[in-house]
């Protein structure tokens, strides 16, 4: 099954209204590549502003709550992220589980309440390089998906993105061949857990992808996009990503 390429920018904690013009420098960009499915998760208060500049590109959260409300002083529920105009939103990002603690049960119930609330769900799995090193990485990876892969996951709305945690935000990028292996047991995994279905859920590969490597990366078996961090937060670095993905569609 041929699987549109889809490039999503996680701005994680970057990002003010200054910044407004580099969101619709890649909005810009992104129309002139209608092949390629981009995207950009901002901070929840650029949410609103960012929809304001980015014309028909998707602007998404980086989290959102399990819960639809309550007493969850802090937290934003997914319904209050698409009311800012949020489309989609991340969960189970590796930064989430090891800085605060999130399981993948967590994930699970975000994502339940993102597609409950309309909104797409990117969902995170990957290893940390003390897994990695243990042998432990498919057995890990595996792990995350039964438990955080929320019911009846759908290609129409539902993503999977494998960032090793150990090639997060350090320049480390795995070999090729290390790549290709994770993303193909992801997609049996996924095929176990909802079946045909499976064929069309895109795999996303994260973890200090640029320019530079994007090509390569892409043109992997089974990674069918990207979830950028540090390369998304201005146009000069996004952009050539985004090229790299049209020139594989």
């Amino acid at each position: 099954m041929t699987r549109r390429k889809m490039v999503v920018g996680n701005w994680k904690m970057h990002g003010l209204k200054a910044d407004l013009p580099e969101i619709e420098a890649i909005a810009q960009a992104a129309a002139q590549k209608p092949m390629v499915d981009v995207a950009l998760c901002v901070p929840a208060t650029l949410i609103a502003p960012a929809t304001g500049v980015a014309g028909t590109m998707p602007i998404g959260a980086e989290d959102v709550h399990a819960a639809d409300k309550g007493a969850h002083t802090g937290c934003l529920s997914a319904q209050m992220v698409k009311e800012a105009g949020a489309s989609l939103t991340i969960v189970g990002h590796s930064e989430r589980r090891a800085d605060q603690n999130e399981t993948s049960h967590d994930a699970w119930a975000k994502a339940a309440a993102a597609r409950a609330a309309g909104l797409n769900v990117i969902l995170c799995v990957g290893e940390t390089e003390a897994e990695r090193d243990a042998g432990r990485a498919e057995r890990v990876v595996q792990a995350q998906i039964e438990k955080s892969v929320p019911d009846a996951a759908a290609a129409s709305w539902f993503t999977l993105a494998y960032e090793p945690r150990w090639a997060i935000g350090t320049g480390r990028t795995p070999k090729l061949e290390e790549i290709e292996s994770m993303h193909a047991i992801a997609r049996a995994k996924l095929s176990r857990m909802v079946g045909e279905e499976a064929a069309g859920i895109r795999i996303l590969y994260g973890g200090s992808m640029t320019g530079a490597n994007a090509a390569s990366i892409l043109a992997v078996d089974n990674v069918d996009g990207g979830l950028i961090g540090g390369a998304s937060l201005t146009a000069e670095k996004f952009i050539p990503i985004i090229q790299a993905a049209a020139a594989l569609s």
